[in-house]
């Protein structure tokens, strides 16, 4: 028995003897670990919020009609330039019967007024010419005959506008006629030939007839993430890429912030507005979509170094960085960071071009490649 326990013994410590030697041999046959190293660079160092929206101008006018009925003519359409005053539509009437009803009885009823005026006109004037009734009677009778004929033509003209939406006389300023109010591009003209349109009034906003906007003065509308918006503020340039314009990076400024934010998928959104300032002749359509680097802040030509090669003291949280003093030997140096654009970081103090800076963090070629 107490043989069997010593034999027992003596393999236990050939077998943790054996295993401590093999790992003492992989230990040593193990390459060590080489540190590559890099020099800091100049760069230009730009520090951004980004905010998505669209490109729209910065006034856009709809044209309404101050007059129902139907589309008779269409002479503009959709890239036209047009000028305060130019005809866009044609509208035919198409009369309210209550309304031409009623228009009718007003002539009805101002013609007996005005022949009944016209026979105690005559009368009066026969008798003022023979010497019965005085001047004033006279000119009275005069007044009132003229108002009655003012009266029965101002029946037909309202009439003829109920009917046609002209009269006699008023051909430019006729209702049927809209005309654009300002200057600039026909964005759009969502009505054809044969829609009917309704008038704006103080119930209801009408039917839109064009919509036309000066496209040299175009802004970008966008919104920020809560988690930036209090990083902005206005003022601040912006940089405009366009979707569909490759290439090319439109300047602007922030003129606008929301003071509310509106939520969206869970996440609070703030508008923003930036005046574009083209400095070219590239045509920017409205509605295009756009991004918005908003530049925070910018360090041109300065010394910089990657994120990835800065390290944090464990106690005190300042950054340093390890410098080459030799084979594989380094040396801590302390530094002071400026403004990051999330890949290079602005050092300020610590360091010179020269100075060749311990990559710490490299990946193990085999984790790579997996």
């Amino acid at each position: 028995m107490k043989k069997s326990v010593t034999i027992i013994i003596l393999v236990v410590i050939f077998i943790v003897f054996s295993g401590s030697m093999y790992y003492l041999y992989k230990k040593d046959s193990e390459n060590p670990v080489v540190f590559e190293t890099e020099k800091p660079s100049r760069q230009t160092i730009i520090k951004k919020a980004i905010a998505t929206g669209s490109i729209k101008p910065l006034e856009e006018v709809l044209i309404k009609p101050n007059i129902s009925g139907v589309i008779d003519e269409v002479y503009v359409e959709g890239g036209d330039y047009v000028k305060s005053g130019d005809l866009l539509v044609k509208i035919k009437v198409v009369p309210n019967l209550t309304a031409l009803t009623d228009a009718q009885n007003a002539i009805n009823n101002a013609k007996i007024t005005l022949d009944n005026e016209k026979r105690n006109y005559d009368r009066q004037l026969e008798l003022f010419n023979k010497g019965v009734i005085s001047k004033a009677d006279m000119e009275q009778a005069e007044v009132t005959f003229d108002q009655a004929k003012q009266t029965y033509q101002a029946a037909r003209q309202s009439f003829d506008i109920i009917k046609t939406g002209t009269t006699r006389g008023y051909g430019n300023a006729a209702n049927t006629l809209i005309r654009s109010t300002v200057s600039g591009m026909v964005l759009d003209v969502p009505v054809e030939k044969g829609n009917q349109v309704i008038e704006s009034n103080n119930f209801n906003e009408g039917t839109t007839i064009a919509s036309i906007a000066d496209v040299e003065k175009m802004i970008f509308e966008g919104k920020v993430d809560e988690s930036e918006v209090g990083k902005i503020k206005e003022k601040l340039p912006l940089e405009i890429t366009v979707g569909a314009i490759e290439n090319q990076v439109f300047d602007a400024i922030l003129d606008y912030i929301a003071p509310k934010g509106v939520e969206e998928n869970g996440a609070i959104q703030f508008e923003i507005k930036g005046t574009l300032t083209k400095a070219d002749t590239t045509f920017i359509r409205a509605g295009l979509s756009a991004n918005a680097s908003i530049i925070l802040a910018r360090a041109d030509s300065t010394l910089a170094l990657k994120e990835a090669l800065v390290q944090f003291d464990s106690e005190t949280k300042k950054p340093y960085v390890e410098i080459a003093k030799g084979n594989q030997q380094f040396e801590r140096k302390d530094v002071e960071l400026g403004i990051s654009d999330g890949i290079f970081v602005e050092v300020k103090s610590g360091i010179t071009e020269n100075d060749e800076v311990k990559v710490w963090n490299i990946l193990d070629d085999e984790a790579d490649a997996n």
